[in-house]
């Protein structure tokens, strides 16, 4: 009678443990929408600073002397680069902040009508180019002509944030645990979204450029003759150093 006693003891027992360890487990979760999240941060670098595929300006600035209504040499190079990158990756208008009632404003207007002509000539159309006048809230500031555009581009971070120390401390128990701190991986992160060309690419792959058929119908040709299909260069044996294996 004593041995069945023990026994619905220990079932019992074991019973609580599971429901204990299953609440334990449920409260470090959130339920939202009928989907359950774990309250605890992730550890995976891409998951705890993930690159983001937003729409962001790219500007440029046009800085025009009180006695020089025209642009330099360099500054159309900007403007017509502007241009060319616009009519690649460009999702909106052209905006050209126009400085007024600044000491500059006469060559500003000038230099205004010398940009939009670059621009159209770079293939902008005209009705993609909005010309907005302004007035600097600090005159000390330089009015200079502002261009810019949206487009797609990638981000990441922000970047060099410390919550708990990287030393052992009662307040980090993931040193314990022999876990990545918080900022690991964030600066990979932002410079890869900061190099990538195509922002496209982070989400999905391109479509395959069709294959070079001249050049394979000249190697499956001698394929088919049994001849070798490797490329021979005429002064290709005078790259090399010494006669050595022939």
């Amino acid at each position: 009678m004593t041995g069945k006693t023990d026994l619905n003891r220990l079932k019992t027992l074991r019973s609580l443990t599971a429901l204990v360890a299953l609440s334990a487990a449920l409260g470090a979760c959130t339920v939202y929408g009928g989907e359950v999240t774990a309250s605890v941060p992730p550890t995976d670098y891409r998951q705890r600073h993930p690159i983001a595929v937003q729409e962001a300006d790219r500007s440029i600035v046009v800085f025009v002397g009180t006695g020089r209504g025209g642009l330099s040499p360099s500054q159309r190079d900007d403007v017509r680069g502007l241009a060319r990158t616009w009519v690649n990756e460009g999702t909106g208008t052209i905006v050209v902040d126009v400085p007024s009632n600044t000491p500059n404003s006469r060559a500003a207007a000038s230099a205004w009508r010398e940009i939009r002509s670059h621009l159209v000539a770079g293939g902008v159309p005209s009705r993609a180019i909005t010309m907005r006048h302004y007035t600097p809230d600090d005159p000390r500031h330089f009015a200079a002509i502002r261009l810019s555009y949206p487009k797609i581009t990638a981000v990441a971070g922000p970047c060099g944030l410390w919550p708990a120390d990287l030393g052992p401390n009662i307040d980090n128990p993931f040193y314990n645990e022999n876990k990545h701190y918080h900022n690991f991986g964030c600066a990979s992160q932002r410079n890869l979204a900061a190099m990538v060309a195509n922002p496209a690419d982070l989400e999905q792959p391109r479509s395959e450029t069709p294959a070079y058929t001249p050049r394979r119908d000249v190697a499956f040709s001698r394929y088919r003759k049994g001849e070798p299909t490797t490329t021979t260069y005429p002064e290709q044996d005078k790259a090399k150093l010494s006669d050595t294996g022939k």
